[in-house]
């Protein structure tokens, strides 16, 4: 049996091929191209080798999935069922959570565009924890608070220290001065959390550690000026997908956090991480067509940017389906269906040297911010499809659902 893609639900096995268990002869006589099949099975390891690898190293261990990787209610749901909590950052997400019966204490709410309603929301259902990108935030969150006569836990994003980077709390001592004379004014927030998120996709041990050092400091800092009493921390996501970042590198940066925990004397916090993409990225296929063929082997799929954004950042993978025992060896161009010559799927990527009008293509590792980055250019959405062993289920029809959108 043939893995595809590297990941074990993806599999070819004397001449046919398999989506966990489900044979996809069953699917390509159901459904025309394009479509979208999730593979809860593959969500639910992920999350076991996250919490496993975590929780093995830290006795004080949370982890929070970040809704905008893929909001779909059933994804959403397979999250819950595994013991994540939820990192949201929209008044939509949270009334999902909410509705999926997250239990508000493992809820954590922020995001650079926090409105009135989302802040009221949260203090009428006592989430744990509201993140605040600025120190305006703060005194928003706590006038709020203080109409509620509650007192709200937050926690402060630090700018991780990236070229470039604009969000969050540059910690300095203007900055450092400021929180102060807030935190003396705010009766009604408690500041228990910091957070640095450095980037996506971080595939680098290196770079995971340099946003770990970059928070750590500002702690530091933090500590030695105002002598707060931070009882979490909170190092964000930016992890690839599992079939990139295996569970052997996850150890290696778990041990990498120990060790810096140990140096920076913070070995006592709590730890939080808030995956997406890993968790269900590689959950994610699409099945698309070539629909047309140029001869200098431009292929063009009935799918393009407007389901594939490329500001989602995915490893993507494609695969002929109607020839999986050929040689990927051909340097091939992929393109889409929007009219511009923008709409590139890939360039000069090796596939196989047989093409037809007509074939289908595989995409690999579409599961995570495809969905969300999407927009509505006028071609109709692909149907989704969710598959657990030999059973799938349709969670969205294109023609019975408007939008899959919150």
């Amino acid at each position: 049996m043939k893995v595809i893609a590297g990941n074990p639900y993806l599999k070819k096995d004397q001449g046919k091929i398999y989506f966990d268990e489900l044979e996809y002869s069953n699917l390509e006589k159901d459904f025309s191209t394009p479509y979208y099949v999730f593979l809860e099975n593959r969500i639910k390891d992920n999350i076991n080798i996250f919490n496993s690898v975590f929780s093995s190293h830290f006795e004080r261990y949370e982890g929070f999935y970040s809704f905008k990787a893929n909001y779909l209610h059933e994804i959403c749901r397979i999250i819950k069922e595994g013991n994540f909590g939820a990192e949201i950052i929209s008044l939509p997400e949270l009334e999902l959570a909410l509705k999926l019966n997250f239990s508000p204490n493992k809820i954590i709410v922020g995001g650079i565009y926090l409105t009135d309603q989302l802040i009221l929301k949260c203090l009428d259902n006592n989430i744990k924890e509201i993140i605040a990108y600025s120190l305006l935030d703060i005194k928003r969150i706590n006038d709020l608070a203080k109409n509620y006569n509650k007192t709200q836990k937050i926690c402060l994003r630090i700018n991780s220290g990236k070229y470039e980077a604009r969000l969050g709390v540059e910690i300095n001592e203007s900055t450092i001065e400021k929180l102060h004379l807030i935190l003396a004014e705010c009766k009604n927030i408690e500041l228990t959390t910091i957070l640095s998120h450095f980037s996506t996709q971080m595939n680098s041990i290196d770079l995971l550690k340099k946003n770990c050092v970059s928070l750590l400091t500002s702690l530091k800092k933090l500590q030695k000026n105002l002598h707060i009493d931070i009882k979490n921390i909170n190092f964000g996501g930016g992890f690839p997908e599992a079939v990139v970042f295996k569970k052997g590198r996850l150890e290696n940066f778990a041990l990498s956090v120990k060790k810096l925990l140990q140096e920076y004397d913070f070995s006592h916090l709590n730890v939080y991480f808030e995956p997406g993409r890993f968790l269900v990225g590689d959950a994610g296929i699409l099945i698309s067509k070539i629909i047309n063929i140029t001869d200098n082997r431009w292929i063009f799929l009935n799918i393009g940017n407007h389901i594939v954004p490329k500001f989602a950042r995915c490893n993507l993978r494609f695969y002929n389906l109607n020839n999986l025992n050929e040689s990927y060896n051909t340097k091939t161009s992929i393109a889409g269906i929007i009219p511009s010559d923008q709409d590139v799927l890939a360039k000069d990527y090796y596939f196989t040297p047989t093409l037809k009008i007509g074939d289908r293509v595989l995409i690999s590792n579409v599961g995570a911010y495809c969905l969300t980055f999407s927009n509505r250019f006028p071609y109709r959405l692909p149907a989704i499809l969710l598959v657990k062993s030999k059973e799938y289920k349709t969670i969205f029809n294109p023609t019975k659902h408007q939008d899959f959108s919150l």
